[in-house]
């Protein structure tokens, strides 16, 4: 412990120490948009580039009067250029920006357009984190890694978050993640969530926004906080779009193809995309299990290997009809199937005590799984007045189906007489349906001079229907039924309504406020056991927001707030599902929603530094729980409540430009994590500090290459009953554009010396098991993509649908 103190405490004074020489302030650009008759013009693209090679910088659209501003930590000459549809293209003349410089432009003119304007390519060189009071963007577009990815691997890149290698998403050491699109929520389990980020290609992402405290206006599901994924927004009139096509190699070859493109035409914005990808690895894994009997010793040792390929085929659309300037509708759908295969070899051996004999086991698992997911959002966007009033609403329809089937094979012999092992099978049939229906309404009333007040209301109904089909045969004969088999109806309802005030207290600290409330009715039914469970409670979510200016390179922010994760569908269902004969995972129909009481309080200098310190007091929090039976020397995993998890986190962000050619963004977290609860008889109390570094390098290289290498180490930390030991991770990447930046060529590759190994332990009780497990995350990807553009500058929507229910399908 003291080493690893010692070591975060060197590496955080290095950076602060190159802090202090390559500091660099945000500067600031505003001003308003006009046309020649001196009206405002809203809904600009405004843009800041490189004078010289007109790269852009950053952009920003204006708001309802033609306001706009724009923050950069970059210095340099640049040029301020300003597009809209049906008017010239502005250019300014260069200029210097320096940091920590405000520049107001004031009122800047554009003309009326006379001839269509031919093709403008806009491209960034480097990432950008820009601090702000609520939220951490990460300007990803440009950079080498969102070139050549998914959107889930520079998700796992971005300040403060880690995804593990089943695609969960964790923030700040904490699971239960909301995850937005465009600031509407996504409709898909983690499973699904993680297979359609894997799909998506990070080239379509524009930046990411890390919120860990969100104010009542978001859902209160999600304890940890918000990652809300910002996709481009086409400028042009007419068609814009791109085609890529690659594949990743690590020992499996797995392709990946996609087009994505936007129309406009009169009042219509259409926009469509269409992605392929399969995803596979293999998985090796250890597991030495102990029991302790009345003899001696039994030791269990397992040797497998998971084969696992899933193909996903992911359409997405919309389209939206401007009534008038001030008020539009539109739809949006999402369809989407995947077929998944996993093959799976395990060769137990069995120590017995008091006797030379060992057992053998050999388990071959073959599964396959189906589901379709079809998803409708119907939308309207309202401005009421010049102010800024504005009501939104939402509808949304969600319907997923899913079959799987699996085999599951053993054979059982004494010593080296495999040729004599007796043999049984376990047949499993699953088949699961959900309907989701949400609708949603949201009112913004500004009153001036800072102060606006949000209202909302919220109704959501999902039903869901899952069938679990068990059977079991022994040798050659015919299956036969298995009492765990189980039938299973869940219905949920849940409806809220919030409230958040904005205003000042003074020029120097500002405040908003808000309170969120609901009901939630909650009904399941095991058919099969003819059991019924029902909950029905209500619950009061207050956020708090504070920021403190205390000078013009330095403020606070705290936050609060108060959040809850509800269990996913599937855990609530009292099934048995057999790993292998002598593992079980079973269902928890009592299992109840986890709390999470989150704290805040984050320094912000020079716009470009941030220091945090959060607090997080969770109750009724879920974790995997291991039970051992010694007498039939069986394990069984279910996910429970324990009474409660602590967490302080302290998080440093500490960008560092070496050189104009290279930069880097480093981040330090060290992560104090406590549990304690009652398991069964037994007490878990425990607590451990870890921490996690990140150094994130960018190059930009002659002959119009460019380059990215990211090291990240995270230290053993604890969760729950596990314990899980280092890991770290070294990717690079390379990407060339050529043909006037038409085509772009990437070479990613991951985990380049083989160190992103999972090993944990669970000595708890009478428990004494440990893992060691490796997926083929050491790959290379290659993607080649087509860029086309023609047409108008204009401006395109983009809506992803309202709700969070779809989060917790499976």
């Amino acid at each position: 412990m003291k080493i690893s103190i010692q070591v975060f405490t060197i590496f955080f004074a290095f950076l602060l120490g190159v802090s202090n020489v390559a500091a660099k302030e945000i500067a600031v650009i505003q001003g308003q948009v006009k046309d020649q008759k001196g009206e405002v013009l809203p809904f600009a693209n405004v843009m800041l580039v490189d004078a010289e090679s007109e790269n852009m910088i950053t952009g920003a659209v204006t708001d309802e009067s033609g306001n706009f501003t724009l923050e950069s930590a970059r210095s340099g000459n640049v040029k301020l250029m300003v597009s809209s549809i049906g008017y010239e293209t502005f250019k300014s003349e260069a200029f210097m920006m320096k940091a920590g410089e405000k520049k107001d432009f004031g009122a800047v003119t554009v003309t009326e357009e006379i001839a269509a304007l031919g093709e403008v390519t806009v491209r960034a060189n480097r990432p950008e984190v820009i601090i702000e009071p609520d939220k951490t963007t990460v300007n990803i577009e440009g950079t080498v890694m969102a070139e050549g990815n998914t959107a889930l691997d520079v998700i796992g890149r971005s300040p403060g978050v880690y995804v593990d290698q089943d695609g969960n998403i964790n923030l700040n050491g904490r699971s239960g993640v909301t995850v937005m699109i465009n600031d509407r929520q996504t409709y898909m389990s983690a499973d699904d969530l993680a297979n359609f980020l894997r799909a998506m290609p990070a080239d379509n992402i524009k930046s990411l926004e890390i919120i860990n405290n969100p104010t009542s206006r978001f859902d209160a599901e999600g304890g940890a906080g918000v990652i809300n994924i910002k996709l481009k927004k086409s400028n042009l009139d007419g068609v814009f779009g791109n085609v890529q096509v690659g594949g990743q190699y690590n020992g499996q070859y797995a392709p990946n193809t996609g087009v994505t493109i936007n129309a406009k035409k009169g009042k219509w914005t259409n926009n469509a995309s269409l992605n392929y990808s399969e995803y596979a690895v293999f998985n090796d894994l250890e597991i030495n299990r102990n029991f302790q009997l009345d003899e001696g010793i039994s030791n269990f040792d397992q040797n497998s290997r998971i084969t696992t390929r899933n193909k996903s085929l992911f359409f997405s659309g919309g389209s939206d009809y401007e009534i008038n300037k001030n008020h539009s509708v539109g739809v949006s759908v999402q369809a989407s199937g995947s077929n998944g295969v996993d093959v799976s070899d395990a060769l137990t051996e069995v120590s017995n005590p008091g006797t030379t004999d060992r057992n053998f086991l050999r388990s071959l698992n073959d599964s396959e799984n189906k589901s379709q997911r079809f998803f409708t959002n119907l939308h309207y966007v309202g401005m009421l007045d010049t102010l800024g009033t504005k009501l939104t609403a939402d509808f949304d329809f969600t319907n997923m189906h899913s079959d799987a089937s699996a085999v599951l094979s053993n054979a059982y012999w004494l010593n080296q007489n495999e040729d004599q092992a007796s043999m049984d099978r376990i047949r499993n049939l699953n088949n699961m349906d959900y309907n989701i229906f949400t609708a949603k309404a949201d009112f913004v009333k500004p009153f001036g001079k800072g102060r606006v007040l949000e209202t909302g209301v919220k109704g959501s109904w999902v039903k869901s229907d899952n069938n679990l089909d068990l059977a079991r045969a022994v040798e050659e004969e015919p299956y036969m039924p298995d009492p765990s088999s189980n039938r299973f109806i869940y219905r949920e309802n849940v409806l809220a309504a919030y409230a958040s005030y904005k205003s000042k207290f003074s020029e120097k600290v500002s405040f908003q406020a808000g309170l969120r409330g609901e009901y939630s009715d909650i009904l399941g039914t095991s058919v099969t056991l003819e059991q019924e469970n029902e909950q029905k409670y209500f619950n009061l979510f207050p956020s708090v927001f504070i920021q403190h200016k205390v000078s013009k390179d330095y403020q606070i922010v705290y936050n609060a707030n108060r959040r809850i994760t509800r269990p996913n569908y599937r855990l609530l269902n009292p099934f048995v599902f057999y790993i292998d004969p002598l593992t079980t995972e079973r269902g928890n129909p009592n299992l109840r929603p986890q709390y999470a009481h989150n704290l805040e309080m984050n320094h912000i200098i020079k716009g470009a530094y941030q220091f945090s310190l959060s607090y997080a007091l969770t109750t009724d929090v879920f974790q995997q729980i291991f039970e051992q039976d010694e007498e039939s020397r069986t394990t069984t995993t279910f996910t429970s409540n324990l009474d409660r998890s602590q967490n302080l986190n302290f998080r440093a962000i500490v960008p560092v430009e070496i050189t104009p050619w290279w930069n880097t963004n480093n981040m330090v977290q060290a992560n104090y994590s406590k549990w304690k609860s009652m398991i069964g008889d037994a007490l878990l109390d425990v607590s451990q500090v870890s921490y996690m570094m990140r150094s994130q390098h960018n190059f930009i290289l002659p002959k119009g290459f460019k380059a990215e290498l990211i090291g990240m180490y995270m230290g053993p930390m604890l969760w729950g009953q596990a314990t899980i030991g280092a890991m770290g991770g070294l990717d690079a990447g390379i990407t060339k554009s050529f043909a006037k930046d038409k085509f772009t060529l990437t070479v990613n590759g991951t985990d380049l010396l083989r160190t992103q190994v999972i090993r944990a332990n669970v000595n708890f009780e009478q428990i004494d098991t440990s893992f060691r497990q490796y997926r083929s995350n050491q790959g290379v990807r290659l993607t080649l993509r087509y860029k086309f553009a023609q047409g108008e500058s204009f401006r395109i929507s983009n809506r992803s649908g309202s709700t969070e229910e779809r989060d917790r399908l499976n």
